[in-house]
């Protein structure tokens, strides 16, 4: 069964699978909380706000919206990614910063050498009609030592214009740790700022439906009732969406059936190959 998920797709007359989980931009699903966050995101780059933060749960689709801010932004944004960022010690979180620029450190550099450094970098940037854009994700894991260093960073300015914008993405306890009373300044300099939630039934299905559209279905293969229990299952998570689908489809396809529907997704909560990350809850009893 390990192989049927790549077998499935011409059973179901599908370009490719519909429910991967890398983040993909073109399977992008617009739903109303995703276009707040992306809208935020872009507001922030486009008003050069110091600091902007998008968070939500595992899952919530924060990834790919960055990367999709990532494929529209100009040539005259210079941007450093640093992706699974985590507390280290002092001068590894300028480190990390260097590198995500290309730029060259040395293992005896010390952190005022890579300070200056990149002071250096923005200004010569910003001479050559260039800003410079650090982006965090996974910020969730960041120390409040590492927030307040990079708020420092912010202060980097020439005369009235910053040189530096961060964009911070992560979980839920990235918005709690920045509310924290030692972290006022570092708050305050947040001028867009956007929480995902989960998505309700009726946006699963959605969700589902344009997955399915873009990687070729013709028609909507999960019932109505099927993307309830998904939606139940998952919490409306839209990676855990994607997992079960997927999985669905799996077992669907080993059944010969065209269309999948509640037993089957039963099927695969109960033979345990599904994970969410927790207990699911069926809110919707199947008759």
């Amino acid at each position: 069964m390990n192989g049927a998920s790549g077998i499935y797709t011409g059973y179901f007359g599908l370009n490719e699978r519909p429910f991967s989980l890398v983040p993909d931009p073109e399977f992008l699903f617009w739903s109303a909380q995703h276009r707040k966050a992306y809208t935020m995101l872009e507001y922030g780059v486009m008003t050069r706000a110091p600091i902007t933060l998008i968070s939500g749960e595992v899952g919530a689709g924060k990834t790919t919206l960055l990367l999709q801010l990532l494929r529209s932004l100009d040539d005259d944004v210079t941007v450093g990614m640093i992706a699974n960022a985590h507390s280290g010690d002092r001068g590894e979180l300028i480190r990390w910063v260097l590198q995500a620029l290309s730029q060259p450190v040395g293992p005896g550099d010390t952190y005022v050498d890579m300070f200056h450094q990149f002071q250096q970098f923005m200004v010569d940037e910003y001479a050559a009609g260039r800003r410079v854009m650090l982006v965090f994700d996974e910020a969730q894991n960041l120390s409040r030592e590492s927030l307040e260093e990079l708020r420092m960073f912010t202060n980097i300015n020439s005369n009235k214009d910053e040189l530096l914008q961060l964009v911070l993405v992560g979980q839920p306890e990235l918005r709690d740790t920045v509310r924290r009373p030692d972290l006022t300044q570092f708050a305050q300099r947040i001028t867009a700022s956007f929480h995902i939630p989960a998505m309700d039934a009726p946006t699963v299905r959605a969700y589902i439906a344009h997955r399915l559209k873009v990687a070729g279905a013709g028609a909507m293969l999960f019932d109505e009732p099927a993307c309830l229990m998904i939606h139940s299952a998952t919490r409306g998570v839209p990676r855990l969406v994607n997992q079960l689908c997927d999985l669905s489809m799996v077992y669907t396809f080993t059944e010969n059936r065209k269309r999948v529907v509640p037993n089957v997704v039963r099927q695969v909560l109960g033979d345990g190959v599904f994970f969410a990350g927790g207990a699911y809850v069926l809110r919707e009893p199947v008759r």
